[in-house]
């Protein structure tokens, strides 16, 4: 029997460890987890009472073998939800299923709707070609823009950064107002300085020509089962509790097949064979120091932090490794009465709340980022969800800078200080409960030594037992069913002795993954 040791109990790291012991390898598993829960940046935290979902997880994959793995962990609801109950609004439930109302699990099928407050105006996001767009940015503004989108359809740039790529799918004024600033603000680099892969594995397919085509597939009969751009859908599933409890039930499933999880263990280095193979991985705990037989190693953790722990790693590919640069954030929970934003769509609210699962914070005078409202997400989130309304508030920085070493209450002054001048609050004395969360290493960033990853990943590859999977483990902005696909193959990989490692990494990069799913 081999050892296979998986570094982080993340999407990543636990789908990998649940398809081993579920397909019968014939492996024992062991996962190394450095926090104290399991879910990684995908976990829920739960504060007095109410939820908080550290980033905001839509369930929605092109990949239909993803979307079965998450129904087969977590049945899709079969009766209505608490607030669909009592608003009388319908959905295409699935029959037989669980009732949310008397088990917790259940997946909830919830309705998208994320916008863009600029300016004090809320703004369709993605971007659409509704009257309200026009009226808010007025007929002026919405020629110069419809006439900038012609122009790029004309002159292409050359999609060698972010900047040139936005433009080329939406012209330079749609660029400038919704696309320009919050990037700036989320990677703290303009535009220019940063790789277009980010753009190519993030918004891929999203354009005006795939706005123009899901607005007139709409107005087709019979079109229910079009295809849609990821970017573009309309309703998602997620979990009764959040997406933390998909990880939760993934951990309680992978200990019942015999894997072991062992979390507050931090990785610090790797023992090697003459050959180059990994054969002991060595973690710290609050005791210690501590070794673990590895036949197999897959590695979640951050790239950076995996080659420093080598001891044999080249000096270029040190190099490399330790410039790497990632976009820490911190999210703060605020739990208050009500907002002082009007709900004027035709969707339906507990309290009448604005509809939005998050809310793109555009305004450049603003450090805010994103505004989640958990009791859109689910109603099971929040304790009181129809007299209380339980925010998370989403600020992008480094570690060690001075926002991210504010205490807690500073932290949550500067951030209701920004609410009220948004007109999203109207004082402070609204504020009943808060809770701040602080998270390393959250996205990886496309700048400084990234346009030299490839150095990196080469010299990994030649370690024949070793597979880089995740976000972090292979420094690439995925989305949760990526991780989970880097997973599914690196499996896949150990089972057929399989020793190419180009069916890991090109997981959210060939060009079939990038069609529209119907």
């Amino acid at each position: 029997m081999k050892n296979v040791v998986i570094i982080g109990a993340g999407p990543a790291g636990l789908t990998a460890g649940y398809e081993l012991l579920r397909r019968g390898a014939d492996v024992r598993v062991t996962i190394l987890e450095e926090s104290w829960s399991a879910g990684g940046i995908s976990k829920t935290v739960r504060f007095e009472g109410n939820r908080m979902d550290i980033g905001g997880h839509r369930f929605f994959s092109k990949d239909q073998k993803i979307m079965d793995w998450w129904e087969k962990m977590l049945p899709i609801q079969g009766q209505d939800a608490y607030d669909d109950k009592v608003l009388h609004r319908k959905k295409d439930l699935k029959a037989g299923g669980p009732d949310p109302e008397k088990e917790d699990r259940v997946m909830l099928i919830r309705q998208r709707v994320s916008r863009i407050y600029y300016r004090r105006k809320f703004f369709d996001y993605p971007i659409s070609l509704k009257w309200a767009t026009i009226r808010n940015m007025g007929f002026f503004c919405t020629m110069k823009a419809g006439f900038s989108y012609l122009a790029s359809c004309v002159h292409k740039l050359d999609n060698t950064s972010l900047e040139n790529f936005y433009r080329n799918r939406f012209g330079k004024v749609l660029y400038s107002m919704f696309f320009e600033g919050y990037t700036e603000k989320l990677w703290g680099r303009h535009p220019r300085e940063i790789s277009s892969d980010w753009g190519a594995q993030r918004v891929k397919g999203l354009s005006i020509m795939a706005i123009v085509r899901d607005m007139f597939g709409k107005l087709i009969p019979g079109r229910k089962n079009r295809k849609v751009e990821t970017s573009l859908i309309e309703e998602f599933w997620y979990p009764k509790f959040g997406p933390g409890q998909l990880w939760e039930t993934t951990a309680a499933e992978v200990e019942k097949m015999g894997g072991e999880i062992r979390y507050g263990c931090r990785v610090v280095g790797f023992e090697k064979t003459a050959d180059g193979k990994i054969s002991g991985v060595i973690y710290e705990t609050k005791d210690g120091q501590e070794r673990i037989e590895a036949d197999i190693c897959m590695s979640s953790m951050p790239i950076k932090d995996l080659v420093q722990a080598m001891p044999d790693a080249p000096e270029n590919v040190r190099e490399v490794a330790q410039g790497l640069p990632y976009r820490d954030f911190v999210t703060i929970g605020l739990l208050v009465p009500s907002l002082n934003m009007k709900n004027e769509t035709k969707i339906k609210t507990l309290n009448n709340i604005v509809p939005d699962c998050w809310i793109y914070v555009q305004d450049m005078g603003i450090k805010l980022g994103r505004i989640q409202i958990f009791n859109n997400w689910s109603p099971y989130m929040v304790e009181e969800p129809e007299d209380k309304v339980f925010i998370g508030l989403e600020y992008f920085c480094q570690e060690g800078d001075d926002f991210w070493n504010m205490s807690e209450e500073e932290c949550v002054k500067f951030a209701v200080k920004e609410l009220i001048a948004m007109d999203v609050l109207k004082s402070g004395k609204e504020v009943i409960k808060y809770h701040r969360e602080r998270v390393k290493k959250a996205y990886p960033a496309y700048f400084d030594t990234y346009d030299r990853i490839d150095e990196v990943r080469e010299w990994l590859d030649q370690c024949e037992n070793l597979y880089c999977i995740g976000r972090n483990g292979q420094h690439r902005y995925n989305n949760m069913d990526h991780s989970m696909g880097t997973a599914f193959e690196a499996v896949k990989n150990v089972m057929e002795g399989r020793l190419d490692k180009f069916n890991v990494w090109n997981v959210n990069t060939e060009q079939e993954y990038h069609e529209e799913r119907k």
